[in-house]
């Protein structure tokens, strides 16, 4: 007998229907003599329909109601999966965030979890009951509720299984797994079987939407084995590791896991900035204090020597806001400089733990995407990724040409 924490997701139970089909889903498992809790988001549309109300009635709602209207909405999806599942069958409870023991800091919208009380969730579970979890929410030393912010109930299912000590984590969307890329760019994009941890948050903070980036942090942390699985459909899914090592199946990690893009950036370039100790801080520091994060930096030393050339990008929404703030105060800082800016890119990357042991990726990246005629604008490269800034009209040229070079594409991948 296993122990299982399964997360639905808004458009796994979005309808009456659909909350059927996640019940015997989760009689599945039940049946076969496994304990389950199950955590669930709202109905698809309802966090939006609470948010549009409050809108219209303050134009600066208080952070502690939002939390509180907004932990409504997984409470109505527990209440009715826990029905679903009593009409199959199944005994099941349902708990709020609050009942079952999440403590968080009072961070209300963007709270962090510090301890889940677990004695009575096992208390359940050793009484043979699916336990349903409202996800994204919590309660702070005050008793007053609060919400994880974005991902919420994917690291509410994480939280969960790692103070459980659960045998797997498994993430219900409306996709059957992680791909080599999307397939909606490229069509003979891959389903994996396997990806680690390292390679999933580098493919979240890149441009992948199946996994938030938290949930992932807290699987690597606390090493819960997590399973991307489809609602909708039957199949294996995809399984995040910490490790390569764990995936016995694989003789040696393949060299590219994935090619993630995304086209929310946009870049700024200081000309003729004073080459001098500080200056990156003074230019960095008022965007930094206006809360907008700066993804690429590259420096370049003009030719007087004394002069330099300042480029780095931003999110494209913080475009705007960053270019107006450069110009009214950072280049009269400086004394000076031309600012040019560009919201038409897009950030294309490579990502694998296989670079580690592997030389000429990235002359390999460059090649294919010259013999394209892609122009590469500005790269970026750790230990297992490579990230280019090209044109954004080139991007879905690019996937598709470094997807097929690198032997990602799916008859690459049967053929072998």
């Amino acid at each position: 007998m296993a122990l299982y924490v399964q997360k639905f997701g808004g458009t796994s139970v979005g309808s009456v229907d659909r909350i059927k089909a996640v019940a015997e889903k989760v009689k599945g498992f039940r049946d076969q003599g496994h304990q389950v809790v199950v955590v669930v988001s709202a109905m698809s549309g309802e966090t939006n329909r609470l948010t549009d109300m409050a809108n219209a009635l303050n134009d600066d709602p208080a952070p502690r109601e939002m939390d509180m209207l907004l932990s409504t909405g997984e409470q109505v999806t527990i209440s009715l999966l826990a029905m679903a599942l009593q009409q199959v069958g199944v005994a099941a409870t349902s708990h709020t965030g609050a009942q079952v023991g999440i403590h968080t800091d009072n961070a209300y919208t963007k709270a962090r979890i510090q301890r889940i009380e677990t004695e009575d969730l096992k208390a359940d579970l050793d009484a043979g009951k699916v336990v349903v979890v409202a996800g994204f929410q919590g309660v702070d030393e005050d008793g007053n509720i609060t919400t994880l912010g974005r991902g919420g109930s994917d690291t509410t299912g994480v939280a969960l299984a790692a103070a459980l000590g659960a045998d797997e984590c498994q993430i219900y969307t409306d996709v059957d797994g992680v791909y080599t890329t999307d397939p909606r760019v490229c069509t003979k994009a891959q389903r994996l079987e396997c990806i680690t941890v390292e390679e999933m948050l580098e493919l979240a903070s890149l441009g992948s939407k199946v996994l938030q980036i938290r949930a992932v942090e807290f699987a690597g942390k606390y090493n819960v084995p997590l399973r991307v699985l489809s609602s909708f459909e039957d199949g294996p899914g995809t399984l995040i590791i910490a490790d390569a090592d764990q995936d016995e199946d694989s003789m040696e990690e393949p060299l590219i896991s994935g090619i993630a893009f995304t086209k929310n950036e946009a870049k700024l370039t200081l000309l003729h900035t004073p080459d001098v100790p500080g200056v990156a801080s003074r230019i960095l520091g008022p965007i930094a204090d206006a809360n907008i994060e700066v993804d690429m930096i590259v420096q370049n030393v003009a030719p007087a020597g004394d002069y330099t050339d300042f480029t780095f990008t931003v999110a494209k929404g913080d475009y705007k806001t960053t270019k107006k703030l450069l110009e009214e105060t950072v280049i009269p800082d400086l004394g000076g400089g031309e600012l040019r800016g560009d919201d038409n890119i897009a950030k294309v990357s490579l990502v694998g733990v296989g670079m580690r042991s592997h030389a000429g990726v990235a002359s390999k990246m460059f090649r294919v995407l010259a013999d394209e005629n892609v122009n590469i604008r500005m790269v970026s490269t750790s230990e297992i990724k490579i990230s280019v800034v090209i044109d954004e009209k080139h991007m879905e040229l690019a996937v598709n040409a470094l997807h097929k070079a690198f032997g990602l594409d799916k008859s690459d991948i049967e053929s072998e």
